[in-house]
């Protein structure tokens, strides 16, 4: 994935995106300069924080890419899944509910959410919930639909 032009945030735009992953993930970004890409292929808006791909918009909505859900550590909005299905949402699948151990509670259907894997705490992908975070762990079932993940081109990103 190519980048065909970037440009600076404001001072107030980059407020607003460190305000509104405080108030959605639990998160600071630290970062001297912000920047939006735009992409020669490819439907991702993305904020480069100190030159790495850690924000992206989705629905309008700023929330972090897998390598920024790896730099932050977000504390909510996120579902953990066992060893059996690693392979599986790093390939691109949506999370079913019986690879899912544990998601919080405060997870609303519709919203989004970052996937990290129970062992090593790593996350793996981000999506949007299809149900809410009490009811996703179970025995059958869709619970978050995959939108980006480790190994996709936007992981792959390059800048």
């Amino acid at each position: 994935m190519e980048i065909k032009s970037r440009h600076h945030l404001r001072s107030d735009a980059a407020d607003e995106i460190r305000k509104a992953l405080a108030a959605t993930l639990g998160v600071t970004v630290e970062a001297d300069s912000f920047e939006t890409v735009e992409l020669e292929a490819g439907d991702w808006e993305v904020v480069l924080a100190d030159g790495d791909p850690l924000v992206l918009y989705l629905d309008g909505e700023p929330f972090v890419t897998v390598r920024g859900a790896n730099a932050l550590s977000p504390d909510r909005r996120v579902v953990t899944v066992d060893a059996g299905a690693i392979e599986f949402v790093s390939n691109g699948a949506d999370v079913m509910r019986p690879g899912v151990v544990e998601a919080d509670p405060d997870i609303a259907e519709g919203e989004l959410v970052v996937v990290d894997e129970e062992t090593h705490g790593k996350f793996l992908a981000v999506g949007r919930a299809l149900t809410g975070g009490s009811d996703m762990v179970g025995q059958e079932g869709r619970v978050v639909e995959s939108i980006h993940h480790v190994g996709d081109d936007l992981f792959e990103l390059s800048v």
